[in-house]
This record gives structure tokens, C-alpha cells and sequence, in this order.
């Protein structure tokens, strides 16, 4: 091979190498990667799991703590003075989007979370934080935000002064075992190849205990301090994202931000709204069916009731799909007539079976008000790491909880593309390869 061969044979050869690289960041107008916890192109480096079953029981385990939350949470009071309870008790979340934060941007890669509003990172001399963090001192964009703005009422857990000025302060629980102190804060948000100026986050000055995102958390909810309601005209109060499987070692998914580039043959279902729990995303679920058999559930249990917030809500940070006890009994009665026994339980899944009888297994269908989502296999059941016994994945909510909220959770979610249109009040499903 020549000389100049060569040379042609390298440069097609780095060219080639970039162009697929599975890890590379999208940055294609408002457009930004969903990237697995457990994947290949996670920036935490996880070990690669022996057995999936066992790692979705494991981030599973937190789910109670998040429904219990997700079921307490009430608006929040406008007003500035102190709140003496009401400090938020959250779970981790599975994906993280690539964002910057700050002029020049600094690099974070925090959780994606559509059922809260205030975004919260951890800030240069944070006791306790990850070795990751944010600069205030290098950002020339950056400011305090004080008790007195209108952004500090929003706040849960707020610790201001009666009187007088002070920086906006709070204090949030987190997952049960942690918690942490942070101030209000604006600066640039660097989304893709859009920035969103004076966004206002959390800064973590403290935390305690293990279960704290290392590089923070953006909320996508629907109160007055997500990103959705910050960026005002820039996304038209419109995104979607579509999550790749847990087992998606390489690939990523993709948040899109904004109108554009949106399915445009999408079916919807309207969403719904309590003034009981504003941030969350309810959708009127009409029934559910095991194969071809619509399961008998009584309207009191389904029903959406905007004052008390017992309805269904989707939620991102949710591992396993949970239904009130008395829904997630009548599709597990169901199902078991479809399936040959035994029946065993395996962590919070117990409804498992012989993995040979998968094939003749009935498939579960979410039915909505305009849509029905069929869920494939890949989101109906998992499997032992020997691979000989098979789970419904699915769940009951836990018996703490009394406020008869379903939660279509990310599990279900994955490999298809879930549209939300806050300003038309509708939200989209549509099947997509994430992966």
C-alpha cells in the first residue's frame, strides 16, 4: 500500500470510527441522549449486571419509597414563609440526559424525572457530593436567587426568614436514607444545541447518605419550576423521550425538546390534571386486558378524581408498573388461567413461572381514552440470569399507600416513543426502537 493509500485508508478509518460511535452525543437541534444507568455509554461506569431480574428487583426495591411520594405530594402553598413539613422524599432515577450547565458550560449528566419540578445539582465544596460538580466561581452567567422572588415560594422544604432578606434555602429527604441542604440559584442551561438562560436550580451545599444523584436532577414535571414552564416559548411546553431497555448496553435513547421533529401521526390520549398534585402527568386509563380478555374492574377503582388525585399518572422515575391492589389482582387472577403453574415470588414480582410456557403467555394492553398500548414481551415480563423462570413485571402498590394512584412505570415504558403536548393537554404513545 502507498504512502498516500495509507493516509486515505486512516483518515476513512477515524471518519469511520466517529461516525458510529454508539456513545457519541446528539446534539441535532433540541435533541439530547437518554443513556441507561447499566449501559456501556453510562458515565458512572457500572459493573455490567450477572442477572437483569435481579438488578430491576434491586432498583425496584425503591420504587415504595418514590409511590409513597409521588401519592403524599399536595400543591404547594404560595407563600414565603418557612414550611414546616413537606420535604421531598424521591428515589433515584435510571437515566440521565447530557447537559451543560453555566458560561462556559460545565459537563453534567443528571437524571430524568417528569414527576418533579426544581432541577438540583451538586455544587463546587458540597460536603458529602460525588467528585463531579459544579463551579459557581468559573460561570460568568451565574446569580443568587433570595427569599423575597417569586421562584423561592415554589421551593419544597424552604427555610427562609419571616421578615427580612435572605438567600432562598432548602432542605429535601431523599430516598428514604439521604438527604441534602442546597440555595436557589439562575444560570445558562446548555440543552443540545439550545440554551435556556437564568434557569433556576438548586445547589447542593451538604448531603448526607448514599442514594443522592452524583451530578443532579432535571425535573420535567409540571409545576411553574421544571424546565418545561422555565423555557417558556423556546419547547412550546412539548417533549418526549423514548427509553432504551435496561439491557441496552451501547445505545442510548433520545429526549426531544420542542414541536419540531415530533411524530406527527401519534395517537393521544388527553391528559389530565389535579390541583391536588399539579406537577404530576394523569391520563384517564379506561381498562386493561390479559390476551384478548378485558379484566372486570370496578369504575370507583379507575376513575380519575382531580380533587382527591387518585387516578393513573406515567412517571419516568418509577421502575415497575404498580396498580392498586385491587386492579393488580384482577390481572394477576387473569393471567394465571392463561399460564401453567406453578407460581412463585421472586423479590416484588409474584406472579413467575416456568419460562417455557412464556411463548403461550398472554400479553397485557393499557387501555386509554383514544389509545391502546399494547405492551410486547420485552415489557411484560423478565428472566432468572439461568433464564428458566419467567415474572410478570408488574406490582401492587405498596400497602402504605392509600391514595389509589397507578403508576405506568419506565419498565413499560421502554422502546417507545411517549409524546407530552403540556399546552394541548394530550399525551402521545407510539412504538420506536430506542435500542
Amino acid at each position: 500500500m502507498g504512502f498516500s493509500a495509507t493516509i486515505l485508508f486512516l483518515f476513512l478509518l477515524i471518519s469511520s470510527t466517529k461516525a458510529f460511535d454508539p456513545c457519541g452525543s446528539q446534539s441535532d437541534g433540541s435533541e439530547l441522549s437518554v443513556i441507561p444507568l447499566y449501559g456501556k455509554c453510562s458515565p458512572f461506569n457500572p459493573p455490567k449486571p450477572d442477572s437483569w431480574l435481579d438488578t430491576v428487583i434491586n432498583m425496584a426495591s425503591k420504587d415504595p419509597a418514590r409511590v409513597k411520594y409521588l401519592s403524599t405530594l399536595v400543591a404547594q402553598k404560595t407563600t414565603a414563609v418557612p414550611i414546616a413539613s413537606g420535604q421531598q422524599v424521591l428515589n433515584i432515577g435510571n437515566y440521565v440526559v447530557r447537559v451543560k450547565i453555566g458560561t462556559p458550560g460545565q459537563l453534567m449528566f443528571m437524571v430524568l424525572d417528569t414527576s418533579n419540578d426544581v432541577a438540583w445539582v451538586p455544587c463546587s465544596g458540597c460536603t458529602g457530593c460525588s467528585t463531579t460538580t459544579f463551579s459557581p466561581n468559573t460561570s460568568t452567567s451565574y446569580g443568587l436567587l433570595d427569599c423575597s422572588l417569586p421562584q423561592c415560594t415554589h421551593v419544597r422544604g424552604l427555610s427562609c426568614p419571616a421578615t427580612g432578606t435572605a438567600a432562598c434555602s432548602f432542605n429535601q429527604s431523599y430516598g428514604g436514607d439521604s438527604s441534602f441542604s442546597a440555595h436557589l440559584v439562575k444560570d445558562s442551561l446548555g440543552l443540545a444545541k439550545d440554551i435556556v438562560p437564568d434557569f433556576a436550580f438548586g445547589c447542593i451545599d451538604s448531603i448526607s447518605g448514599g442514594s443522592i444523584p452524583p451530578q443532579g436532577l432535571l425535573g420535567l414535571g409540571r409545576g411553574p419550576m421544571s424546565l418545561i414552564s422555565q423555557s417558556g416559548a423556546l419547547y412550546s411546553g412539548v417533549f418526549s423521550y423514548c427509553l432504551p431497555s435496561f439491557k441496552s448496553y451501547y445505545f442510548s435513547g433520545s429526549l426531544k425538546l420542542g414541536p419540531v421533529g415530533q411524530p406527527k401521526n401519534i395517537r393521544t390520549t388527553p391528559l389530565l390534571k389535579s390541583p391536588h398534585r399539579p406537577s404530576l402527568y394523569y391520563v384517564n386509563l379506561t381498562g386493561v386486558s390479559v390476551g384478548q380478555v378485558q379484566v372486570p374492574i370496578a369504575p370507583e377503582y379507575i376513575a380519575f378524581n382531580p380533587t382527591t388525585g387518585v387516578g393513573t399518572i406515567i412517571d419516568s422515575g418509577t421502575v415497575v408498573t404498580r396498580f392498586i391492589q385491587p386492579i393488580y389482582t384482577a390481572i394477576r387472577d387473569e393471567f394465571v388461567k392463561h399460564v401453567k403453574g406453578p407460581f412463585t415470588t421472586i423479590g416484588v414480582f409474584d406472579t413467575c413461572f416456568d419460562a417455557t410456557a412464556e411463548a403461550q403467555a398472554p400479553l397485557i394492553t393499557l387501555h386509554f381514552e383514544g389509545l391502546s398500548m399494547k405492551l410486547p414481551m420485552e415489557n411484560s415480563f423478565l428472566h432468572t440470569s439461568a433464564g428458566n423462570r419467567a415474572c410478570l413485571a408488574m406490582a401492587p402498590v405498596p400497602n402504605n399507600v392509600n391514595a389509589g394512584m397507578n403508576v405506568i412505570a419506565n419498565l413499560q415504558q421502554q422502546n417507545h416513543r411517549i409524546l407530552f403536548d403540556v399546552i394541548n393537554s394530550r399525551l402521545g404513545i407510539a412504538r420506536e426502537a430506542c435500542n
